[in-house]
């Protein structure tokens, strides 16, 4: 075999795919996201790449190569001649490397709900009203480990995530995402109270949003609603209602979503009794 680095342009891929004949099907989900880290400026060259047998034929690297054609731009990639037909059975059978183990090989704890939590909160930024599912919703190892640089916050939300999620079972990345963006939108407010409501439910009255967010939680958990019990962003949506309603004052006996709602913005509601001492400061 021969190994070589090539800087493979858009031309040369598309050539290069006219020798594809035995590959499994190509999947546009991949080709799309491999497309998009192309775009982004997240290709890094590594042993992985392209490869020939030896007739020539492509028996290794067609998404990556169908990925650059469609983002139209060169790359450079790992490319073997030569390779014996009888290891065409062997290839693409490790493990991809997923978000967490990126996060974990970068000294990060609680690894899995990190990397959840940081898809989640791409999303919310990104693409609040759409599904957070299909290939649409993938999000790079490279995009992860850039959401937590620029927020690095969602390190100390994680841990109040986890205990809503224990209380109620509303989901850690919901959770942790809603606690992350209220604290950083409104500082000045002091959120144990909301916090301790959610997950005791101690003392508070029927009407009381931390007791419906509570119950409502808790009725998807046991599977008495006809709807997901694990969809992040509906529970978001549900955490961000429930919390503007806490914030404002106002009783909220049902929580409900309503078809194609949009995401809640978080409440800027201050009270007349704030609003008096900041005038009084």
């Amino acid at each position: 075999m021969r190994m070589e680095i090539v800087d493979v342009s858009p031309e040369t891929a598309a050539a290069w795919l006219t020798h594809n004949t035995s590959n499994r099907p190509l999947s546009k989900g991949t080709v799309q996201q491999l497309a998009a880290q192309i775009q982004r400026g997240e290709w890094q060259l590594t042993h992985q790449g392209i490869a020939f047998d030896e007739d020539g034929g492509l028996i290794d690297g067609q998404h990556r190569l169908a990925a650059i054609v469609k983002a139209g731009r060169p790359v450079p990639l790992t490319v073997t001649h030569g390779v014996p037909r009888a290891a065409f059975t062997v290839m693409d059978t490790g493990r991809k490397r997923t978000g967490r183990d990126t996060l974990a090989l970068a000294g990060e704890s609680n690894a899995t709900h990190l990397a959840a939590a940081l898809r989640g909160l791409h999303l919310y930024l990104n693409a609040p009203d759409s599904a957070w599912s299909g290939g649409s919703s993938v999000t790079s190892n490279d995009q992860l480990l850039v959401m937590l640089e620029k927020h690095p916050g969602v390190r100390e939300a994680l841990p109040h995530g986890i205990a809503f999620n224990r209380a109620c079972r509303i989901t850690t990345t919901a959770a942790t995402i809603g606690w992350y963006v209220t604290t950083r939108a409104r500082p000045d407010i002091d959120q144990s109270a909301w916090q301790d409501g959610v997950v005791t439910g101690a003392l508070l009255e029927s009407g009381d949003p931390r007791l419906t967010l509570r119950n409502t939680m808790l009725g998807l958990a046991s599977g008495k609603a006809h709807r997901r019990r694990d969809d992040s962003r509906e529970h978001l949506l549900y955490y961000l209602k429930s919390w503007n309603a806490w914030v404002e004052g106002r009783s909220m006996k049902l929580l409900r979503r309503s078809p194609n709602e949009t995401m809640p913005r978080i409440s800027q509601h201050v009270n007349a009794q704030d609003a008096l001492s900041s005038h009084l400061d």
